[in-house]
């Protein structure tokens, strides 16, 4: 016991001086590394050589954009010319979402389809139009009604898309 305690007093009473010296040693010898920053590119201005080109905003380009885009909406207009002249059947006041296809039939050889809005059934036949957004019933099956739609798209213009209604079981 007496040798083990004079061991550790001969290991503390250094305090640690070695280990200081070891540590500046260390400190010294030790350089950073600093690696140089690379040149910044030299700027060269350009020269504008579009001065002879047309000018964007020119009168003659923008009365050329303005009859392109006429004749684009006139044969688009005649899309929804016959839509608008003729009139309105009862479920073109709703929208699809709030019809419901319940059923369908063969009636005389032809098909009809049972539709529910507001808690009314209506008998749809093809030729028929439903909807807010000019559509037209195209077909009728045993569980949907394929109808024809002519909407606006992003840039205002006239579409066809297909939509339908289909069968929807079990109570609403």
């Amino acid at each position: 016991m007496i040798v083990l305690s004079a061991v550790l007093s001969a290991c503390s009473a250094s305090d640690g001086e070695d280990l200081q010296k070891w540590m500046a040693d260390q400190r010294n010898l030790t350089q950073p590394k600093i690696v140089p920053i690379t040149e910044p590119k030299v700027f060269e201005p350009q020269a504008y050589d579009q001065v002879g080109a047309v000018d964007p905003f020119s009168k003659e380009k923008l009365t050329q954009a303005l009859q392109r885009d006429g004749a684009q909406s006139v044969a688009n207009g005649a899309l929804v010319a016959p839509e608008l002249a003729r009139r309105k059947q009862p479920l073109e006041a709703f929208p699809l979402d709030a019809m419901a296809m319940v059923g369908s039939m063969v009636r005389n050889g032809k098909p009809v389809a049972l539709v529910r809005v507001n808690s009314l059934l209506y008998q749809v036949r093809p030729g028929d139009y439903l909807g807010q957004n000019y559509g037209r019933v195209m077909k009728i099956e045993e569980t949907e009604v394929a109808l024809r739609e002519i909407v606006q798209d992003a840039v205002g213009e006239w579409i066809e898309r297909a939509a339908a209604l289909q069968l929807q079981e079990g109570p609403k």
